[in-house]
Protein backbone atom coordinates (compact mmCIF):
# COMPACT_ATOMS: atom_id res chain seq x y z
CA UNK A 1 0.00 0.00 0.00
CA UNK A 2 1.29 3.56 -0.92
CA UNK A 3 2.12 5.21 2.12
CA UNK A 4 0.07 7.92 1.20
CA UNK A 5 -2.49 6.06 1.42
CA UNK A 6 -2.02 4.97 4.56
CA UNK A 7 -1.47 7.92 6.37
CA UNK A 8 -5.10 8.93 5.31
CA UNK A 9 -6.01 5.72 6.47
CA UNK A 10 -4.70 6.20 9.73
CA UNK A 11 -5.90 10.12 9.81
CA UNK A 12 -9.26 8.55 9.45
CA UNK A 13 -9.25 6.45 12.16
CA UNK A 14 -7.56 8.80 14.77
CA UNK A 15 -10.37 11.31 13.82
CA UNK A 16 -13.23 8.85 14.43
CA UNK A 17 -11.88 7.72 17.77
CA UNK A 18 -11.92 11.71 18.45
CA UNK A 19 -8.33 12.35 18.50
CA UNK A 20 -7.33 16.36 19.05
CA UNK A 21 -4.69 17.91 16.90
CA UNK A 22 -4.00 15.35 14.12
CA UNK A 23 -0.42 16.75 12.40
CA UNK A 24 0.93 14.62 9.34
CA UNK A 25 4.67 15.55 8.85
CA UNK A 26 6.30 14.26 5.41
CA UNK A 27 9.79 13.32 6.23
CA UNK A 28 10.58 11.65 3.33
CA UNK A 29 13.45 14.23 2.73
CA UNK A 30 14.79 14.15 6.02
CA UNK A 31 14.40 10.28 7.47
CA UNK A 32 14.95 6.79 6.28
CA UNK A 33 12.74 5.50 8.83
CA UNK A 34 9.48 6.18 7.64
CA UNK A 35 7.40 8.40 5.13
CA UNK A 36 5.04 10.10 7.31
CA UNK A 37 4.67 10.78 11.04
CA UNK A 38 1.69 11.28 12.65
CA UNK A 39 1.11 13.25 16.05
CA UNK A 40 -2.00 13.55 17.56
CA UNK A 41 -3.85 13.76 20.92
CA UNK A 42 -5.81 12.20 23.56
CA UNK A 43 -7.31 13.96 26.84
CA UNK A 44 -6.01 10.77 29.33
CA UNK A 45 -4.47 8.12 29.62
CA UNK A 46 -7.12 5.55 28.69
CA UNK A 47 -8.52 8.26 25.70
CA UNK A 48 -4.70 7.88 24.36
CA UNK A 49 -4.97 3.85 24.88
CA UNK A 50 -8.91 4.23 23.37
CA UNK A 51 -7.32 5.99 20.68
CA UNK A 52 -3.97 3.44 19.77
CA UNK A 53 -6.23 0.35 20.08
CA UNK A 54 -9.18 1.22 17.94
CA UNK A 55 -6.84 2.49 15.16
CA UNK A 56 -4.91 -0.48 15.36
CA UNK A 57 -8.22 -2.39 15.01
CA UNK A 58 -9.57 -0.36 12.10
CA UNK A 59 -6.88 -1.24 10.33
CA UNK A 60 -6.25 -4.80 10.91
CA UNK A 61 -10.05 -4.95 9.65
CA UNK A 62 -8.20 -3.71 6.57
CA UNK A 63 -5.50 -5.72 6.27
CA UNK A 64 -2.94 -3.69 7.97
CA UNK A 65 -1.28 -4.79 10.65
CA UNK A 66 1.50 -2.64 12.97
CA UNK A 67 4.65 -3.65 13.07
CA UNK A 68 5.09 -2.55 17.00
CA UNK A 69 3.34 -0.95 18.81
CA UNK A 70 5.29 0.72 22.65
CA UNK A 71 3.93 2.43 25.64
CA UNK A 72 0.29 0.79 25.45
CA UNK A 73 0.34 0.15 29.30
CA UNK A 74 0.72 3.57 30.69
CA UNK A 75 -1.22 5.65 27.92
CA UNK A 76 0.83 8.26 28.17
CA UNK A 77 2.34 7.89 24.83
CA UNK A 78 1.64 5.24 22.43
CA UNK A 79 3.73 4.72 19.12
CA UNK A 80 2.10 2.56 16.81
CA UNK A 81 4.72 1.72 13.97
CA UNK A 82 3.10 0.77 10.62
CA UNK A 83 6.10 0.53 8.64
CA UNK A 84 5.85 3.33 6.14
CA UNK A 85 4.10 5.82 8.60
CA UNK A 86 4.50 5.98 12.58
CA UNK A 87 1.74 7.22 14.86
CA UNK A 88 2.40 9.12 18.02
CA UNK A 89 -0.31 9.46 20.28
CA UNK A 90 0.45 11.63 23.53
CA UNK A 91 -1.49 12.69 26.27
CA UNK A 92 -1.40 16.78 25.89
CA UNK A 93 1.52 17.07 28.81
CA UNK A 94 3.70 14.97 27.03
CA UNK A 95 2.93 16.49 24.00
CA UNK A 96 4.32 19.51 24.98
CA UNK A 97 7.55 18.01 26.50
CA UNK A 98 8.53 16.67 23.70
CA UNK A 99 7.62 18.69 20.77
CA UNK A 100 7.92 16.18 18.09
CA UNK A 101 6.74 18.63 15.38
CA UNK A 102 9.55 20.70 16.01
CA UNK A 103 12.11 17.86 16.51
CA UNK A 104 11.09 17.40 12.76
CA UNK A 105 10.76 20.43 11.41
CA UNK A 106 12.21 19.80 8.31
CA UNK A 107 9.32 17.85 7.09
CA UNK A 108 5.72 19.27 6.06
CA UNK A 109 4.23 20.02 9.08
CA UNK A 110 0.28 20.64 8.68
CA UNK A 111 -3.00 20.32 10.82
CA UNK A 112 -5.29 17.83 9.76
CA UNK A 113 -7.63 20.50 9.71
CA UNK A 114 -5.72 22.32 6.98
CA UNK A 115 -5.54 19.74 4.74
CA UNK A 116 -9.32 19.05 4.56
CA UNK A 117 -10.24 22.42 3.55
CA UNK A 118 -7.65 22.28 0.80
CA UNK A 119 -4.91 23.72 2.69
CA UNK A 120 -2.38 20.98 1.39
CA UNK A 121 0.49 22.70 0.71
CA UNK A 122 2.14 20.02 -1.19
Amino acid sequence: MQSEILQEKIVAALDDAKALDIRVMDVRGISSIADYMVVATGTSSRHVSSIADRLERVLREEGIRAWGTEGQETGEWVLIDFGDVIVHVMQAATRDFYQLEKLWAGGENTPESARESGGDSR
